[in-house]
C-alpha cells in the first residue's frame, strides 16, 4: 500500500527546517510575551505611574517603523540565518539587563526600545528564508499562516499565563525566562536551518541600501496594492479590541465582557485560517481572496444597533474569520516581489502592520472621546469597507498576465496554478529531502 502523502498543514511540518522554525518562532512569542507582562509590572512597581506602565507596551510597537525602514537592508546585505540567531541573542542580551536589579526604569523603556526595533528585521528575515525553506508557492502560504495561528494563539493565552506565572515568579525572575526563550530560539536557528547566502549585495550603505529597497518596494504600483490591503483591514479592525473596555461598560457587561471581546476576535482569526489552509485548495484560496477582503470589516457594522455582549462577539469573530483573505494575497505578495527584494519587503511589510495597527488604535481611542464607542466601531466598519473596495479595485487593476516562463502565476486558470504550485512543492519536499544533514558555517 502507497504510503499516505500529508495534506494541509502536514505536507509544511512534513519539512524539517520548516518545524526547526515554527518551534523558534513560538518559544521566542512566548519570550516577548513574558517580557512584556512582566516589564509592565517592574516599571508599574517602581514608578507607581499608569502612563510609564502603558508606555512599555507602546514601545513595542512605535520603534517598529524605525527597524523596518533605516535597518530593513540587514535582511538581504547578510547571510539570514546569521541574522536570525544575533537578532535573538541581542534580544536575549537586552532581556538579561533587564532582569537585573540595578537597570534603572529609563534603562528598561530603551531596552524595550531596542527589542522593538529588533523584531521587525528578525521577522521579515524569517518570512524571507521561508521562501528558501518552503518555496514560493502553496507551502509557503500554508508556513506563514501557521506562524500568524501561533501569534494570534498567544493574544488567548499568552498574557494569561503571564499574570499567572508572576504569582509565583518576580518580574525579574521572569524576564530570567524571556533570557531562555531567546537563547533556545538562537540554538535551534543556529542547528536546525542551513546556512545560506545573503541576497543583496553590500556596495552603498546600510540606511542608503534599506530606504533604496523601500522606495523601490512601494514605488512598484502592484506591491503597493498589496501591501495596503494587507494593511487596511487590520487598522481598522482594532477598534472594537481597543475599546473593548468601554463598550463593556457601555453595555454592562462588566470586566468579564472586556475579555471575551477582546478574545472574539482572535478566535475568528484562527478558526478562519484554519479552515482555509486545511479544507480549501489553493485556487480556491486564490478565487475568495479579494471577495473576501472587500467584506471581512462589514460584520463590524452591527455595532450600530448596540449589539449585546453575544452578538458583539459573533460580528467580531466573523470579522476575524475574514482575515483568511491574507492566505491568497500572501502569494500574491511573494510572487510580485523580486527574490533580491524579499528580505527587505518581508521588513517592510512587518513593520508597516505594526505601525499601522497603532495609529488605528490611537485614531479609535480619539474618535471615542467624541462619539459613542458603538458609533466609533460602525465607521470602521464603514470607512474601513470603502477602503478596501477601493484596494481590491487597484490589486484587480495591476494583476499582469506571467510572462512565459515566469514563475508568477496570478492569472493562470486556477488548475494550471495548482498544478504548478504543487510541482514546486514536490520539488521543494524533494530538495529537503536531499539536505536531511544541517551543513555548517
Amino acid at each position: 500500500m502507497p504510503e499516505e502523502k500529508p495534506t494541509g498543514y502536514r505536507r509544511v511540518f512534513a519539512v524539517r527546517e520548516f518545524r526547526t522554525v515554527f518551534l523558534a518562532h513560538a518559544l521566542s512569542l512566548l519570550g516577548v510575551i513574558v517580557s512584556e507582562v512582566a516589564l509592565t509590572v517592574l516599571v508599574y512597581s517602581l514608578t507607581g505611574s499608569p502612563l510609564l506602565s502603558a508606555l512599555t507596551f507602546a514601545l513595542g510597537m512605535l520603534p517598529y517603523l524605525i527597524g523596518g525602514t533605516l535597518l530593513s537592508g540587514i535582511a538581504d546585505r547578510y547571510p539570514p540565518r546569521r541574522v536570525l540567531v544575533l537578532c535573538d541573542l541581542l534580544c536575549a542580551g537586552c532581556a538579561a539587563l533587564m532582569a537585573l536589579p540595578a537597570t534603572p526604569v529609563f534603562a528598561l523603556l530603551a531596552l524595550r526600545c531596542v527589542i522593538a526595533v529588533v523584531s521587525p528585521v528578525f521577522n521579515g528575515t524569517r518570512m524571507a528564508t521561508l521562501t528558501d525553506i518552503l518555496g514560493d508557492g502553496d507551502l509557503f502560504v500554508l508556513g506563514r499562516s501557521l506562524l500568524r495561528i501561533v501569534s494570534q494563539s498567544s493574544v488567548l493565552v499568552g498574557f494569561g499565563l503571564g499574570g499567572v506565572l508572576l504569582t509565583f515568579v518576580p518580574a525579574r525572575g521572569a524576564l530570567v525566562i524571556t533570557v531562555c526563550t531567546f537563547l533556545a530560539s538562537a540554538l535551534l536557528l543556529r542547528l536546525g536551518t542551513r546556512r545560506r547566502s545573503a541576497r543583496g549585495d553590500g556596495g552603498t550603505a546600510l540606511v542608503r541600501y534599506s530606504l533604496g529597497g523601500a522606495r523601490q518596494i512601494l514605488g512598484d504600483r502592484r506591491i503597493r496594492a498589496l501591501l495596503l490591503l494587507l494593511w487596511a483591514p487590520p487598522m481598522f479592525m482594532v477598534a472594537p479590541e481597543a475599546l473593548a473596555a468601554p463598550y463593556s461598560d457601555e453595555i454592562g457587561a462588566g470586566v468579564a465582557g472586556v475579555g471575551l471581546l477582546m478574545c472574539a476576535l482572535p478566535v475568528g482569526t484562527i478558526a478562519g485560517e484554519l479552515y482555509a489552509g486545511s479544507v480549501l485548495s489553493a485556487g480556491t484560496r486564490a478565487r475568495i481572496a479579494l471577495p473576501l477582503a472587500s467584506v471581512t470589516l462589514l460584520p463590524l457594522v452591527v455595532y450600530a444597533v448596540t449589539p449585546g455582549l453575544v452578538w458583539a462577539m459573533l460580528a467580531l469573530a466573523l470579522a476575524g474569520a475574514g482575515s483568511a483573505y491574507t492566505l491568497g494575497l500572501d502569494r500574491w505578495f511573494v510572487d510580485a516581489v523580486p527574490q533580491e527584494l524579499r528580505g527587505r519587503a518581508m521588513t517592510v511589510h512587518t513593520a508597516g502592520l505594526m505601525t499601522i495597527q497603532g495609529v488605528g488604535m490611537a485614531l479609535a481611542g480619539l474618535a471615542a472621546e467624541f462619539f459613542a464607542v458603538s458609533t466609533v466601531v460602525t465607521g470602521a466598519g464603514v470607512l474601513g469597507t470603502v477602503c478596501c473596495l477601493v484596494l481590491v479595485v487597484e490589486v484587480r487593476a495591476t494583476a499582469r498576465t506571467a510572462p512565459a516562463g515566469s514563475n508568477d502565476v496570478r492569472e493562470q486558470p486556477s488548475d494550471v496554478r495548482e498544478q504548478a504550485s504543487d510541482g514546486r512543492e514536490r520539488a521543494t519536499e524533494l530538495r529537503d529531502g536531499a539536505d536531511q544533514h544541517v551543513t555548517g558555517g
